[in-house]
């Protein structure tokens, strides 16, 4: 009998001090990767170097893997080049971003992803062939990590996407969805919310639900810090992106609860090495001569997106003989391009959607209402023009300096556009599909690429510069 007692008091005294035992969760997370496929060595080299410190490495995405660059979007399996490089790095899961449904290809790529996608607030009828979980847990050396997906909205319900991407799928809102989750979170010692909803509604996320531990961000862009402030206790990570950054989180966990938790943002530029596998694959993806064809000479840099989106909005003029062209801010993908050499690749990195022409017939005063509803007040989001000029004014006490007061129209010779005047407005596929719903007018489908606009465009000015070009007067008050 003492031998029993002695023993259940010794195991007793072992899980004492296991149960009473740090631990430490270790996470390499992205957001917005957007198929930059050309820094994954550097990225798998991080993961390896992280994984010799702590084994039990878990590695997730915040959506947005696909669409952006021409190299993985147009490959024979549309996107396959970048879940190969994701499985390659060992990705444990992702949730969905909005861009991951611009490829046809989504249901096929998840067939052969070694990793999970979580999306709690997306719904796939079975005819869709995409598969999703609302959440999933993960054992990390005896530490319970729950992981909740979501992904973001538009204003019809929906991810910005096409709505023909999307069509059996219904979604729930982000915010309402989590909140179902509390009890699932009660029994994790970490709970994790994989969020392609923005910085601000991750911040409302954070407010609303503080059992939240962390929430890896992702769709605003939104660079984050390593001194950035807790959340009402809730560490909120994002990057920028295009992989500029990877975050390296740390959180840990004592007697089943969350004691600290930590971010550290690593620049892939400034990371030296490389993995050598995932170099030679990312060569082998890269090989394609299409892509390397030349299309047009740029003599100054396109510092800014803006300058290029413009260039895309003079194609359209040029293209289709419109009076007025409009560019969502989003339909182009790239930041910049030097001078030298403009290839396929840049063009289809710049336009990578696949979408086409439409032509629509607008007053100016449409026009006006589909910038300044389609903005949200935000002069980011603000669309962009051709054949006209916008002038913005925004709040100059908005630290951020893109609160819109208002926007005025102006001919490119300095004049008020006429309000009531019909216009020829040639953009793409995508944009009406969103103001069609408080504007009332005819798409006519042009059924050739935009991308393809571009193109011509560049061969018929094979030297450009949109160095001093701008037509968006943004002004103070």
């Amino acid at each position: 009998m003492r031998r029993i007692v002695l023993l259940l008091l010794m195991a007793w005294s072992l899980s004492l001090s296991i149960f009473g035992e740090r631990r430490e969760v270790h996470i390499l997370s992205a957001n917005d990767m957007h198929a930059n496929i050309e820094v994954f060595p550097k990225l798998a080299a991080i993961a390896d170097s992280l994984r010799k410190l702590y084994p039990s490495l878990l590695v997730l995405s915040a959506g947005d893997n696909q669409t952006g660059n021409a190299l993985s979007d147009m490959y024979r399996v549309p996107s396959y080049p970048m879940v190969s490089l994701m499985n390659q790095v060992g990705f444990h899961a992702t949730t969905l971003g909005n861009h991951d449904f611009d490829l046809k290809s989504l249901p096929k790529l998840m067939g052969v992803s070694h990793f999970s996608y979580i999306c709690a607030n997306g719904y796939p009828e079975p005819e869709s062939g995409i598969h999703v979980v609302p959440k999933q847990t993960f054992d990390v050396e005896g530490v319970k990590v729950g992981v909740i997906g979501v992904v973001q909205l538009n204003d019809q319900g929906r991810p910005s996407t096409h709505p023909d991407n999307v069509k059996h799928m219904t979604f729930s809102q982000p915010l309402s969805t989590v909140g179902l989750y509390e009890d699932f979170s009660r029994q994790c010692d970490v709970t994790i919310l994989l969020s392609h909803i923005g910085y601000e509604e991750d911040i409302k996320m954070a407010n609303a639900y503080p059992w939240l531990d962390l929430i890896i961000g992702g769709h605003s862009h939104t660079q984050l810090t390593a001194d950035e402030p807790l959340h009402n206790g809730v560490l909120i990570t994002q990057n920028k992106n295009k992989l500029s950054q990877v975050t390296h989180i740390t959180v840990t966990v004592e007697d089943g609860h969350v004691v600290d938790k930590k971010a550290e943002y690593i620049k892939l530029k400034s990371f030296s090495q490389k993995n050598s596998l995932v170099e030679t694959m990312v060569s082998h993806f890269s090989e394609n001569p299409y892509f390397k064809q030349i299309v047009g000479y740029a003599e100054a840099p396109f510092k800014q997106r803006d300058q290029i989106t413009f260039m895309m909005c003079d194609a359209f003029i040029s293209e289709t003989h419109a009076d007025i062209s409009i560019v969502n801010n989003g339909g182009v993908r790239l930041d910049s391009l030097p001078v030298g050499s403009i290839t396929l690749k840049d063009v289809f990195s710049i336009d990578p959607f696949g979408g086409e022409a439409v032509e629509l017939r607008l007053t100016g005063k449409d026009i006006l209402t589909i910038l300044t509803r389609y903005s949200h007040g935000s002069l980011y989001h603000l669309p962009r023009l051709g054949g006209i000029v916008c002038e913005a004014v925004i709040d100059k006490n908005d630290p951020r300096k893109d609160k819109l007061k208002s926007v005025r129209l102006l001919t490119l010779d300095g004049k008020k556009l006429d309000l009531n005047k019909t216009y020829t407005v040639v953009t793409n596929s995508y944009l009406p599909t969103i103001f069609q719903s408080y504007i009332n007018t005819t798409v006519h489908n042009l059924y050739t690429k935009t991308s393809k606009l571009l193109i011509n465009f560049l061969e018929k000015h094979p030297r450009v510069n949109y160095e001093h070009v701008n037509r968006l007067i943004v002004k103070e008050k």
